[in-house]
């Protein structure tokens, strides 16, 4: 597995060129050689491992401009990832506190043995378990959840600081901060990466899900970026995601129905944006676009999702998802039974936005009438509902709502509104196009 390529090269041929080459295979590698090092050097020293997973990275790109790319560019970049670690470790035996008191790890601390021992430690373990490891620490319960998904962007999958911040509207001070507290907090717990006791797996990885989820919304509405679907984010949470699935001891039924979800949604990428970086709505995309290889795997994994008893928001979200796959046409949808689906959710799970897509299903189902009586009626739920009519989602309701019903101005103010509150161009032009429509 150390000499093969990632999972995200799969059907992808890599750029030419020696240094674009390297840049290429180190994005999809650096998540593997951070997971790795961390593991062996200790998770108070992450920032070490990344240095010297960087400087394997610079080395490429200046031998392969050179030379050309190797014969096999992954085992190139752990190679010589490998000597950085033994020569970090060397360099900064004498400044910098290596805890190396536990099993194998202890012969790192002799120089007769540093390379022998770095050699089996290299080779023994599974990748896999590494990076599943570096997960549950990214995803600490000490940590905040921004802290989290930065941690996971950052060390498992390639991420530099400043793409995170573009990916999230920040500034890369504010991105570089939020880092070091997180490493800070590594430092001063000694968090070792690996999968928690049983007694605590449950909880952990359910904070895991959550994260995985929230980096997979990012790309497929992103909120923060001028690109209105961001297919490189939805790929590293697929990737996190298939890591967690295929591990015994993370493949529960919860794991399976986010694999699913999130496939079903993944597979109508290549449909919901125009040529010119346009949005398409659903009613008007292509589905031969949709991509078949997807849908086959998010319904296998839907199928292992259905064991066991509990039944979580996954499940229903991925069941729903799946009720779109599965139409012919937009018109053809079976939207009875995707109500019935979010009023399941609404149950199980409920919050805002459950309850603004059960609304939208209900005016297809009963009519534009029905949705704008239960809409009302929810405004008018405890809570506070200037946080319901403060979302893009409820003015949007309410504009089409009002479209369907005949009132243009009602509906204009609606769509305008909305366009107001998102922070996406593409989906604030489509708003705005619909405005415009009914002020002609």
């Amino acid at each position: 597995m150390i000499d093969g390529p990632g999972e995200r090269d799969a059907g992808k041929g890599p750029p030419p060129g020696g240094a674009p080459l390297a840049a290429h295979f180190f994005r999809h590698e650096s998540g593997r050689l951070v997971a790795l090092l961390t593991r062996i050097l200790g998770t108070e020293n992450l920032e070490i491992a990344e240095d010297a997973v960087q400087e394997t990275l610079i080395q490429a790109m200046e031998t392969w401009k050179l030379a050309g790319p190797p014969e096999n560019p992954p085992a190139w970049l752990f190679r010589v990832a490998k000597n950085k670690a033994i020569d970090v470790i060397r360099r900064q035996r004498h400044s910098v506190r290596f805890d190396f008191s536990d099993g194998d790890r202890i012969l790192l601390n002799s120089e007769y043995t540093l390379a022998t021992t770095m050699e089996t430690l290299w080779n023994k373990s599974s990748i896999e378990d590494d990076m599943l490891g570096m997960m549950f620490a990214c995803c600490h319960p000490g940590l905040n959840g921004e802290s989290q998904i930065s941690l996971v962007l950052k060390t498992l999958c390639g991420f530099s600081t400043a793409e995170i911040a573009q990916a999230f509207l920040a500034s890369e001070d504010t991105v570089s901060k939020r880092l070091f507290r997180a490493k800070e907090f590594f430092r001063k717990e000694r968090i070792r990466p690996g999968i928690p006791p049983d007694a605590e797996l449950k909880e952990r990885l359910g904070v895991v899900l959550n994260s995985v989820y929230l980096l997979f919304n990012e790309g497929y509405r992103s909120t923060h970026d001028e690109n209105p679907i961001r297919t490189d984010l939805m790929g590293e949470a697929l990737l996190l995601g298939r890591l967690l699935a295929e591990n015994p001891h993370t493949a529960e039924p919860r794991v399976f129905a986010l694999m699913a979800l999130m496939c079903f949604h993944a597979s109508r990428s290549d449909s919901r944006v125009t040529s010119e970086g346009g949005l398409v709505l659903l009613p008007q995309q292509d589905r031969g676009l949709w991509d078949e290889r997807l849908i086959t795997e998010g319904c296998a994994y839907l199928d292992r999702a259905s064991t066991g008893e509990a039944m979580t928001s996954y499940h229903l979200e991925a069941a729903i998802a799946y009720e779109h796959c599965r139409a012919e046409s937009f018109a053809a949808t079976d939207w009875a039974r995707i109500l019935h689906y979010y009023q399941w959710l609404c149950r199980i799970a409920p919050g805002p936005m459950a309850e603004l897509n059960r609304i939208i299903v209900v005016m297809q189902v009963s009519g534009p009438a029905e949705a704008l009586r239960e809409l009302e009626g929810l405004s008018d739920m405890k809570g506070d509902p200037k946080g319901m009519q403060g979302r893009c989602l409820y003015h949007s309701l309410l504009g089409e709502i009002h479209a369907r019903l005949g009132d243009s101005e009602r509906a204009r103010a609606g769509f305008e509104t909305a366009a107001g509150l998102t922070q996406n161009e593409a989906e604030r032009k489509v708003l705005r196009d619909k405005a415009e429509r009914l002020g002609r």
